[in-house]
């Protein structure tokens, strides 16, 4: 009898362990999730869409990064909003090179810094590189573009590692005011859990990342497990969220892989693609 216990408590360990590399193969996989901030009988080949690409962090999509570059046209974006820590600090960024120069000659392509592009103390340098491949790089400022007959000010402000607090807000602020009332007002800022000073401006829509969908994400509570400046049990990791001011706040989960400490579960890889 105790030889079959075994046994069995041996097989259950097995497929234990069997589900747990599954499902962690599984959650490595990235997908394209949609966020639609238009009404759902708004035609649908009148609809601007931009494809959120955050927290690549020279992660590795194939030789070439073909797999990455083969989910974002599977999309079909009109453009391209970079949300920082695209490139590593530490890790070498062969990577994040081949997908920028494949993504800058197919689409309009923004660009705005996370915490981890000056961690690495080489900001000027990638703004420089981005710049020459054909990326607009916003710092403060705004592009104002045309989709599909329709005015965007499509605004960034770097990541605020360096410059927390009223130095950092009032950045924003002057950022806000390049805006045109007219347009529909888009900022590109690294970090979600800036709420409050998001709250005191009035851009449309905010995206960010940073929070890599709290690494182990749980569905039934909508939220993750740990998260960078907001701690246990983030709020701000996945998905949008609407702010006391009317604005849609919207959460990428990134992309990160290999970068990060322990693999991610209930929380894929993802890019987001914004309907207006």
């Amino acid at each position: 009898m105790a030889s079959y216990i075994k046994l069995l408590l041996f097989l259950l360990i097995f497929i234990f362990l069997i589900v747990l590399v599954g499902a962690t193969i599984w959650f490595e996989i990235p997908v394209v999730e949609t966020i639609r901030l238009c009404k759902d009988d708004f035609p649908e080949k009148e609809r601007v869409r931009f494809a959120l690409v955050t927290d690549l962090h020279s992660c590795r999509y194939g030789e070439r990064m073909e797999k990455l570059v083969s989910l974002v046209d599977s999309a079909h974006p009109d453009a391209i909003l970079l949300a920082g820590d695209i490139f590593d600090d530490k890790r070498p960024n062969v990577y994040t090179k081949l997908f920028m120069e494949q993504i800058s000659g197919k689409y309009p392509c923004f660009y705005s810094t996370g915490n981890h592009e000056f961690m690495g103390r080489r900001v000027r340098e990638i703004k420089s590189y981005l710049k020459e491949i054909g990326v607009t790089v916003l710092s403060g400022d705004c592009a104002e573009t045309e989709l599909k007959g329709r005015f965007f000010d499509i605004c960034g402000i770097d990541d605020p590692v360096r410059i927390w607090g009223n130095i950092w807000f009032n950045k924003l602020k002057e950022t806000f005011k390049k805006t045109n009332k007219e347009h529909c007002k888009i900022l590109i800022s690294h970090r979600p859990e800036a709420v409050k000073a998001y709250s005191q401006v009035g851009f449309d829509v905010v995206v960010s990342g940073h929070a890599h969908g709290g690494q182990w994400f749980i569905p039934l509570l909508k939220r993750g497990v740990l998260a960078p400046n907001q701690g246990l049990f983030p709020k701000y990791v996945n998905g949008l969220y609407t702010l006391s001011n009317g604005t849609h706040l919207v959460v990428s989960r990134g992309l990160a892989r290999e970068k990060a400490p322990y693999p991610r579960f209930g929380n894929h890889p993802q890019i987001v693609l914004i309907e207006l």
